[in-house]
């Protein structure tokens, strides 16, 4: 008698549980095709690209100013992200990283055009944009004024 009781406990719990997961995969779905759009969703798309990598890996650490450069030089023409794969390990995942770090370049549609592994210079990822019809506009450099003496 015991056993039957528990029997329709479990399969009662098992019940709403399956219940309150459908019900909130509704409402997930729901609720995201009801959301206005922001500010992100109706900007401009833009070239990315994403570096995945760890703040303590010494060749991601070697990339970090340089993402960092990209970043505050092409801001309005080019997309910089970088993800900790180390706290993020879905991300390496979902982009099937194998080791790090690992750029991956994305067109202003959002597809991936090129992934390179490894440390890469400044250079070499403006060169990669450039060689895949993505144009970005150089920098303007402040003139350096001369001081008299």
């Amino acid at each position: 008698m015991k056993f039957d009781r528990f029997k329709v406990f479990a399969i009662s719990f098992l019940a709403i549980l399956l219940f309150a997961q459908a019900i909130s995969a509704v409402y997930a779905v729901k609720s995201e095709s009801t959301a206005k759009p922001n500010a992100k969703t109706t900007a401009k798309k833009l070239p990315k690209l994403l570096d995945l990598g760890a703040t303590k890996c010494i060749p991601c650490k070697m990339m970090a100013p340089i993402l960092e450069e990209l970043a505050k030089e092409y801001k309005g023409q080019l997309e910089v992200e970088f993800i900790d794969v180390w706290k993020n390990p879905d991300a390496a995942e979902k982009y099937k990283i194998r080791s790090i770090p690992t750029q991956i370049f994305f067109d202003a549609a959002g597809k991936e055009f090129f992934r390179h592994i490894g440390f890469f210079s400044k250079e070499d990822i403006l060169k990669t944009f450039e060689k895949h019809g993505i144009k970005l506009k150089k920098p303007v450099q402040p003139k350096k004024t001369e001081q008299k003496k």
